[in-house]
C-alpha cells in the first residue's frame, strides 16, 4: 500500500495495482478494497492459483461448477470478477481450449450463497505461498 503514497509533481504516480487474489489466497482483499476506494484500477492476477484451482479444485468449487455446468476455472474466474473492487481479472490460458473454458466465466453470475460457500476454500496465506514457491516452473 506504500505505492499509493508515491507522488511525482504533487500527483499520485500509480493509477493501478495488480495483485494475486484467488479462492485459495484472499489475504490481499482488504488492501485491494482500499486501493479501489482510492480510485485505483485493481487488476487481479493468478485468479486460477497457477492452475491449482483447475487441476485440484477444492470440493466446494467442484460442486458449484458441476451444478452450473461449467468448469472450475469459470467459477473461480467469476468469483474473482465478482469482487466489488476488481476492475480486471487476468487470464493465464496456455491454449485455445483453456481460453474457451475460461471465457465461460464471462456470463456466469454467482449468487451470494455460492460466493459465501467459495470463501471456505481459502488457505492460510503462509501455506498457500509455501506450496506456490515449491511448484516446478517451466
Amino acid at each position: 500500500m506504500a505505492a499509493l503514497e508515491v507522488e511525482r509533481g504533487g500527483a499520485r504516480l500509480f493509477s493501478a495495482v495488480q495483485s494475486t487474489w484467488n479462492l485459495l489466497e484472499t489475504s490481499a482483499g482488504a488492501a485491494l478494497r482500499t486501493a479501489s476506494r482510492r480510485e485505483l484500477t485493481v487488476i487481479v492476477k493468478e485468479a486460477l492459483a497457477n492452475g491449482r484451482l483447475v487441476a485440484q479444485p477444492p470440493p466446494v468449487l467442484q460442486q458449484i461448477a458441476q451444478r452450473l455446468g461449467v468448469g472450475p476455472d469459470a467459477v473461480a474466474l467469476a468469483a474473482a470478477a465478482a469482487q466489488p473492487w476488481a476492475n480486471r481479472v487476468l487470464l493465464g490460458a496456455a491454449s485455445t481450449d483453456q481460453l474457451r473454458a475460461n471465457l465461460r466465466a464471462t456470463g456466469l453470475v454467482l449468487d451470494p450463497a455460492d460466493l459465501d460457500l467459495l470463501t471456505t476454500a481459502a488457505l492460510d496465506p503462509g501455506e498457500y505461498w509455501q506450496t506456490r514457491s515449491a511448484m516446478p516452473w517451466q
